[in-house]
């Protein structure tokens, strides 16, 4: 009975999405007969404007399980771009990251491999030894890494999340919610590098010997996904954060708590076909024939021409995205110096008169500041009705 709800819910869903009818935002469910998908929690966020497209409990804590992983890759790709360690570096497996269990790659006490290697073993697997593994060489063990994952879900506002462990086994009061994940795997997605890992099907490591095989089996049968995590435990149940790209628009996919593998999967995909078929993203309206040149005070130049800094696109259901309208706001004027790319006003983007989204508009050249030496000279120069260096 539970299947064929669930399948007769994800129908609906997808009907919806091909008419363009919004899914409600909220659904105050009674039972679980009446909740628009068999889990938990659930949340599409398109990630350029952080809009939520659908949500359902997303603010319910739940254990994470394996998606854990997200804040243990971020902080990860964070200290390779800033030079702190290299894909290249050896880690030592303690016999504490050996000792895991669950999803792994068996690694052996004091067994050796590159943060390439274990970085591959964590996105693609999702193997708990080699997650443990990355924290240990990051912060020195498993706890203080934990206190660095904390302390950046702070910093991103992810208010309802903490973290005990890296890897995601169950452990009390290690916790977050479908809108804080969708919020950390956004910003692992700034790191783009990632996506050569989370993004492979199969891989080997040990010269062959040990088999990879991506735990997430929409980055081979769902078009445009980039990944991202998965995750499975007793307390979580079956877990998602699913990320595809189309026509420029990046989706993110949450799903917590659904009672088996092919549920959440299909949940996901169900809540991608919704944001894919309803949503697009629109070309900013023009905007420059309401752009005059903006005064300079004591500047080289009179004025500086200001241009548009417009986003590449605009999030719009895909039957409005010829509605759009956008209003200008200009300062007055400006004291040199002026730099290329000061911010010289902004564009409300606007939808039946409410704001969408703001863009900046900023200076297309630098303007310096009027030196006396140069000042004199082309009052010199007026004056004579020559020009004077």
């Amino acid at each position: 009975m539970k299947k064929h709800l669930c399948r007769a819910l994800l129908a609906l869903t997808l009907a919806l999405a091909v008419t363009g009818t919004t899914l409600p935002t909220a659904w105050a469910a009674e039972s679980e007969e009446n909740a628009p998908l068999d889990c938990a929690s659930a949340l599409l966020m398109e990630a350029e404007s952080r809009r939520v497209l659908f949500e359902y409990n997303a603010d319910d804590r739940h254990a994470p399980a394996s998606i854990t992983k997200i804040m243990t890759m971020l902080l990860v790709c964070e200290a390779v771009d800033a030079g702190q360690i290299s894909l290249d570096d050896t880690v030592t497996t303690s016999p504490y990251a050996s000792s895991m269990g669950g999803s792994e790659i068996w690694l052996e006490p004091y067994e050796t491999m590159t943060v390439d290697e274990m970085l591959r073993a964590t996105a693609i697997a999702s193997a708990n030894d080699a997650a443990v593994a990355l924290g240990e060489h990051l912060a020195g063990t498993e706890a203080m890494f934990a206190d660095k994952m904390n302390q950046k879900a702070a910093q991103l506002g992810m208010d309802s999340t903490h973290f005990v462990n890296a890897c995601g086994l169950d452990e009390e009061g290690h916790y977050t919610t479908a809108r804080d994940i969708a919020v950390m795997a956004r910003e692992l997605l700034q790191h783009r590098w990632i996506t050569d890992y989370t993004t492979v099907w199969q891989d080997t490591l040990r010269g062959g010997e040990t088999e990879l095989v991506n735990t997430n089996r929409l980055v081979r049968f769902y078009d445009g996904c980039i990944g991202l995590k998965t995750g499975t435990t007793d307390d979580a149940g079956c877990c998602v954060c699913a990320v595809a790209e189309r026509d420029g628009m990046t989706l993110i996919a949450v799903i917590l708590g659904a009672p088996d593998s092919d549920t959440r999967f299909e949940s996901a995909k169900s809540l991608l076909d919704y944001g894919f078929a309803s949503y697009a993203l629109a070309p900013a309206p023009e905007v420059e024939g309401q752009l005059s040149p903006v005064p300079v005070r004591h500047g080289t130049e009179p004025t500086v021409t200001p241009v548009p800094d417009a986003p590449e696109g605009i999030l719009v259901e895909k039957a409005r995205r010829n509605d759009l309208t956008c209003e200008a706001e200009l300062l007055p004027e400006v004291e040199a110096p002026v730099e290329e790319g000061q911010v010289l006003g902004s564009v409300k983007v606007l939808l039946d008169g409410e704001a969408l989204t703001e863009y900046d508009i900023i200076a297309s050249q630098a303007v310096p500041r009027m030196e006396f030496g140069t000042a004199f000279c082309r009052l010199l120069s007026a004056l004579c009705g020559a020009d004077v260096e």
